[in-house]
């Protein structure tokens, strides 16, 4: 498990040739880490965007050559259930994580490099919450575009609803921002309107009424935004 030990970047961390990868690109691999880790988990979406959230956020105020980018996710894992109230054991999360960094090794026994592993992770969410000054809340995109998403299905004709798949792309594209810093640099409500905006384009989908409407479907239930903010997030 060479990912989250020690005070190293794990394997995926390094390029062709052995040369360290650029920033993005770590980062982009360990929160798609974070999400699969989280499904087999059992955590739910928030809990999982939590977890996300965190990582980047350390990674904004601290070096990534300085923390073990694995580690940190790991302890992001075991704080944002905290934070949602959906408790994890440490030896779960080792155990998922041991599974997908090294799915060819043999599972860890409870000996003293699993305990110094569990006593890493402790200790790095005290570190994390430090660097992070406690505010490990955030306000997330999904119960905006939840209620989009509701009110374009009433709003929308029905069959054009059921033969587009708006809203199953409107979540991936959702869940597909985690992998970077959108959710550090821009609001919520803009976010959940960017992806939807974004799932309507893709399939070409029209909003009645647009043209004559008084006010566009984007500042629906009073958020404020500007098209050219949502096509920037895209």
């Amino acid at each position: 498990m060479e990912g989250p030990e020690g005070g190293g970047r794990g394997p995926v961390a390094r390029g062709p040739e052995g040369r360290p990868a650029p920033e993005a690109r770590v980062h982009f691999r360990v929160a798609r880490f974070i999400m699969e880790a989280g499904v087999k988990l059992g955590m739910r979406s928030i809990p999982i965007a939590t977890a996300c959230t965190i990582y980047h956020k350390f990674f904004c105020e601290s070096s990534l050559d300085a923390y073990d980018p694995y580690l940190v996710a790991m302890s992001s894992i075991y704080l944002a259930g905290k934070v949602e109230e959906q408790h994890l054991r440490t030896r779960d999360i080792i155990n998922v994580s041991n599974r997908y960094l090294d799915p060819s090794g043999e599972p860890l026994e409870l000996d003293s490099r699993f305990w110094e592993l569990r006593d890493s992770i402790v200790q790095c969410e005290l570190l994390v919450l430090r660097v992070l000054r406690f505010q490990v809340s955030f306000q997330h995109p999904h119960k905006y575009l939840l209620h989009y998403l509701v009110s374009f299905k009433n709003w929308l004709n029905r069959h054009s609803w059921q033969r587009t798949p708006v809203a199953v792309t409107a979540w991936a594209l959702l869940r597909d921002s985690y992998h970077g810093g959108l959710c550090l640099r821009f609001q919520a409500q803009h976010i959940a309107v960017a992806v939807l905006y974004l799932a309507l384009q893709v399939y070409g989908v029209e909003v009645p009424a647009e043209v004559e409407a008084e006010k566009p479907w984007w500042q629906l239930g009073a958020v404020h935004q500007e098209l050219p903010e949502s096509r920037h997030i895209l």
